[in-house]
């Protein structure tokens, strides 16, 4: 079974830029989509973006759309979260997870095998 982890968050003021990571170890996801979440306390977690196997056309959710970009590096076996232009509002913490082959809704339950989670916080 694949293990994620996330890395890349901290703290950021508004504008800012930061790129996040999410390494699988154990076994490659390399064959499947991977999805970023984020959690804000007091809200449930949303899909903030989607990435198949191939890296084509990600998902994002229209909240990111426009300010994030995520890739993936198969000889790394890692998702990239980039995320420019940063707002308060983007303070969460943010989960990547494996997405079931036979479930295509952008949301938790589609999705298995969370990291841990990495914490972004934006000031204004």
């Amino acid at each position: 079974q694949v293990q994620l982890v996330e890395s890349g968050g901290g703290l950021a003021q508004a504008g800012d830029s930061l790129r996040l990571s999410c390494a699988a170890s154990g076994r490659t996801f390399s064959s499947y989509s991977v999805g970023w979440f984020r959690q804000a306390p007091g809200k449930a977690r949303e899909c903030v973006s989607v990435v198949s196997w191939s890296g084509g056309n990600p998902f994002y959710g229209e909240s990111v759309k426009g300010r994030f970009s995520l890739s993936r590096d198969h000889a790394k076996d890692t998702v990239y979260l980039q995320m420019n232009n940063l707002k308060p509002e983007d303070t969460a913490v943010y989960y990547c997870a494996v997405q079931y082959p036979w479930c295509s809704d952008y949301e938790e339950h589609c999705f298995h095998s969370w990291g841990q989670g990495t914490q972004v916080t934006v000031s204004s």
